[in-house]
C-alpha cells in the first residue's frame, strides 16, 4: 500500500510517544457503525481489521479513520416534501407557508435517513515518531482536517503543527521553471500550472507536455507563478508539489517493482511495502524540505 496524497505535519522528533500509548488514545474515538438515525459517523478504525488500531512497522505508526455517511440526497427530500405539501394543500385549501415548507422537509429528511444507503471510507495516517512526520493520505484539506481534529480529541497536548519552510512554495517553482534546473534529488516533469496574481486569474496548465524553458519564461514575465509542479525524486518516486505545501499524485517508479517481485503473504506483502513507502517517503520530505529553504522555526 502506498500514499497517495500528502498533508504534512511536524511531531517532535524523536517523538517519545509508544503506538501502546496511542492505541489507549484511540479507543476513546473508536469507530462504531452509525445508527439508523445518524448522518455521519466517523472513528478510528483496525488498519488490518484485527481490532487494533495502530498498526507498527519498524517504529512507523500506521491508523485509519473510518467514516460512514448516509447518502440522502436533497433532490430526493425535496421531491418527497413536494408530494406531501400537495396533499396537505388539498386537505387545507392553501399552500403550506415557508416555515411549514422548512418544517416539513425536516420530517421528511428524519423519516427517510433509516432507510438511506451506507457508504464507508478509509482516510489513512502514518506517523513516523523517528523524524518527526506526521502525514495524512487525503485528497482534500477538509478530510485531513476530519483526521487532525479527531486525533487532538484522542491525544491530550499532541504537539502537533503543520509543517512551514523557509521560502514560498510558489516563489520555488518559479524559480525552478524560470531557471529550467531542479533542486538537487529532483528532476521536472512534464506537468505544471502557472497562474496569473492579477484580477485577470488567467492561468496555463501543461499535462504530459514538454516544457519549452522560452515559453515558461514567457508566461513567466507575464506575470505568471508556478502553482503546481510535477517532479521526480531521486528516481524513485514521482509526486506534484502544490502551492499549499501538498504533495498530491504520489506514485512509487522501480522501487516497488522490486517488491512485486518477491513472493510474500498478505501481511508480509503489507508490512513490506509500508516499511518501504515509510523509508522512502521520509527521506523524500527531507529533501523537499531542504528544496524549500528548510523549516521555518517559530
Amino acid at each position: 500500500m502506498w500514499f497517495k496524497n500528502l498533508h504534512i505535519y511536524r511531531l517532535p522528533a524523536p517523538w517519545n510517544f509508544s503506538p501502546e500509548q496511542m492505541e489507549e488514545a484511540l479507543q476513546s474515538q473508536a469507530f462504531t457503525p452509525a445508527s439508523s438515525n445518524e448522518l455521519l459517523r466517523q472513528g478510528w478504525d483496525s488498519p488490518r481489521g484485527n481490532g487494533k488500531l495502530v498498526h507498527v512497522v519498524n517504529k512507523q505508526m500506521l491508523m485509519m479513520l473510518g467514516t460512514e455517511k448516509k447518502l440522502l440526497p436533497s433532490s430526493v427530500i425535496n421531491q418527497v416534501a413536494k408530494a406531501k405539501a400537495a396533499e396537505l394543500e388539498e386537505q387545507q385549501g392553501f399552500p403550506p407557508g415557508k416555515k411549514a415548507m422548512k418544517e416539513l422537509k425536516e420530517r421528511v429528511a428524519d423519516e427517510l435517513l433509516p432507510r438511506a444507503f451506507s457508504i464507508r471510507g478509509n482516510v489513512w495516517t502514518w506517523i513516523d515518531p523517528v523524524n518527526g512526520w506526521l502525514v495524512v493520505d487525503a485528497a482534500s484539506p477538509s478530510k485531513a482536517d476530519d483526521v487532525i481534529k479527531l486525533l487532538l480529541k484522542a491525544v491530550d497536548k499532541l504537539p502537533l503543527e503543520s509543517l512551514r519552510v523557509q521560502r514560498s512554495p510558489v516563489a520555488v517553482m518559479t524559480g525552478w521553471l524560470e531557471s529550467d534546473e531542479a533542486p538537487y534529488n529532483f528532476t521536472i516533469d512534464q506537468d505544471t500550472e502557472l497562474r496569473a496574481t492579477g484580477e485577470s486569474k488567467a492561468a496555463v496548465r501543461y499535462v504530459k507536455h514538454s516544457l519549452d524553458p522560452e515559453d515558461i519564461r514567457r508566461h513567466i514575465a507575464n506575470g505568471k507563478q508556478c502553482t503546481r509542479l510535477a517532479m521526480t525524486w531521486n528516481s524513485r518516486i514521482s509526486l506534484v508539489l502544490t502551492e499549499q505545501l501538498a504533495v498530491k499524485g504520489i506514485k512509487p517508479l522501480d522501487v516497488i517493482k522490486e517488491n512485486e517481485t518477491i513472493t510474500y503473504s498478505d501481511d508480509e506483502r503489507f508490512d513490506n511495502d509500508v516499511m518501504l513507502m515509510t523509508g522512502e517517503l521520509a527521506k523524500m520530505l527531507t529533501d523537499l524540505v531542504e528544496a524549500l529553504g528548510g523549516e521555518a522555526k517559530a
